[in-house]
């Protein structure tokens, strides 16, 4: 026997040694019970009970929450479920999966596109169990639901609606949006009956193989290369309507400014022949005053007291003349009796 074996029996056969070594091993023994028939569920944990041995074995319908339960040793068992949220992730690529990541990585799930492609798509399914007694009497404890539910039904979800879309409907947010909804949908309808709540599936990433990429970036090539043309010919087409229109706004514009012009001039001409008009006739209503004038002159010449008349204007001929002396005989003789040649010496008109 060595000598630290030699001293453990030496220190036994002490009197007080041999006191402490019951009372020791009755700690012991009660903490070893306690801890056998006890289990403590943590606070993002759910416990279901299961009995053994005993006159009614299987699954309590009852959920142990957070806390310390008491478990009978052999004859029940506690079965824990996790609350908190659950992640899957389908990934082949480290990068998106994060380094040192503490949730269930699988590889990323292949898709046959409707068309015969094989696309390689990065899905995340979020869920949690809401009622873990559906979870372990449908699918069975421990991380079975993983293995046995949410894994299988997802990949067969996404594989279904994800492969009703043709390759080009991935690179269109729409339609790849309303395929994860449709795939969201079908697994909350399947996992919720079993205790199992899907909350997000997302699609983060997507690979076409290497050969069929190169076709389909070849022929989105040719595509934009079809729109472009189809659009430079709506913007030929619509600058041609433009310039159509603009002629015809300038065509309409000079044939009103013509016609603007030419009813101007009809205006000018109607005014200038108003104007010529108005005028002839006041020339003459003038000339046929002047001339009843010269017709009632006449007149009066002609009638009484011409005489008076015919000396009037012989007085304003030699007006300012005080004596005047005229032969009265001769080629240059005056007859002062003959007013007529006296008038017509004098430049008056005779009677």
């Amino acid at each position: 026997m060595s000598n630290a074996g030699e001293r453990v029996l030496s220190a036994l056969k002490q009197p007080r040694m041999r006191v402490l070594w019951p009372v020791g091993m009755l700690l012991f023994g009660g903490l070893f019970l306690y801890n056998l028939c006890t289990v403590y569920v943590r606070p993002y944990e759910m416990g279901v009970k299961q009995v053994i041995l005993g006159g009614q074995t299987g699954i309590r319908e009852g959920v142990y929450g957070p806390g310390l339960h008491w478990v009978t040793p052999g004859a029940e068992r506690m079965h824990l479920f996790p609350t908190d949220l659950q992640v899957l992730e389908m990934a082949d690529s480290a990068a998106e999966v994060g380094e040192g990541a503490d949730h269930r990585v699988v590889r990323a799930i292949k898709i046959q596109t409707s068309e015969g492609y094989t696309v390689s798509a990065d899905v995340t399914v979020l869920y949690r169990i809401e009622n873990p007694y559906k979870v372990i009497t449908q699918i069975g404890p421990g991380r079975l639901f993983e293995d046995s539910a949410v894994i299988p039904r997802a990949e067969q979800v996404l594989r279904r609606t994800l492969g009703e879309m043709d390759a080009d409907d991935f690179y269109k947010g729409d339609q790849r949006d309303k395929a994860v909804a449709h795939a969201q949908k079908l697994l909350i309808e399947e996992l919720e009956t079993k205790g199992i709540k899907v909350t997000h599936v997302l699609l983060r990433q997507y690979r076409y193989d290497s050969r069929y990429q190169q076709a389909i970036e070849q022929r989105k090539i040719q595509d934009q290369s079809v729109f472009k043309n189809m659009a430079e010919a709506a913007a030929a087409q619509a600058e041609a309507e433009k310039n159509r229109i603009i002629a015809e706004g300038q065509a309409t514009v000079q044939v009103e400014l013509t016609r603007g012009d030419a009813e101007v001039s009809k205006l000018l001409s109607g005014a200038e022949l108003y104007r010529r008009t108005k005028a002839a006739e006041g020339d003459l209503v003038v000339k046929l005053a002047r001339a009843k004038g010269i017709e009632l002159e006449n007149a009066a010449l002609r009638g009484a007291g011409s005489e008076n008349m015919v000396g009037l204007k012989m007085a304003d001929v030699l007006g300012g003349t005080q004596v005047i002396v005229v032969p009265t005989d001769g080629e240059g003789g005056v007859n002062p009796l003959d007013l007529n040649a006296a008038l017509k010496r004098f430049d008056v008109k005779g009677l």
